[in-house]
């Protein structure tokens, strides 16, 4: 699996993907996502700031996509808990989606490794990751947890008035 950064060109892929996330949530009776977040102007913001990825398999299919961003993201601004470390040297996985067309295969499990893997070993200044996921999203809260992530909290109302999501943190070691 790799994950590469994404161009402007990608854009109306990301969408797509993001909508076919949007979809999979519904279908659960998930309220995630299910209002104006994610956005095309996010992710336009995400490709200009260098944040968006795809996620392509190993025979070279995309088959998701995220967003890493970098600190201070300001939607932590109003955490209900403690982080792991107070730092300002993380960064935050947003916006994780794997493509119906492609879910089963243990692709979402291989994006949070190789997402660790590649920050603990090249971004040797980041010291602990970030992630949240609505309350209801039991699928995400499971794979955030397998990965060693650890709740430390929850945030009320940052992405819609009435959402309530879950946070977690993982220190890197670096």
């Amino acid at each position: 699996m790799e994950i590469k950064q994404a161009k402007m060109d990608d854009l109306n892929q990301i969408m797509e993907i993001l909508r076919d996330g949007r979809n999979q949530l519904a279908e659960q009776g998930i309220d995630q996502w299910q209002g104006d977040y994610p956005n095309e102007e996010h992710i336009k913001e995400d490709i200009e700031k260098g944040f968006a990825y795809l996620v392509q398999s190993d025979d070279d299919e995309t088959v998701g996509a995220l967003s890493i961003v970098e600190a201070p993201d300001h939607s932590y601004d109003e955490l209900h808990g403690d982080w792991l470390i107070d730092t300002d040297k993380y960064v935050v996985i947003h916006r994780v989606a794997i493509h119906s067309n492609h879910a089963g295969k243990g692709y979402a499990s291989q994006l949070f490794t190789s997402v660790i893997d590649y920050i603990k070993n090249n971004r040797k200044e980041i010291k602990t990751i970030r992630i949240d996921t609505h309350v209801d999203n039991k699928i995400m809260q499971h794979l955030i947890a397998k990965n060693g992530f650890t709740k430390v909290g929850e945030l009320h109302g940052v992405y819609r008035p009435e959402e309530n999501s879950y946070v977690y943190a993982l220190l890197t070691g670096n």
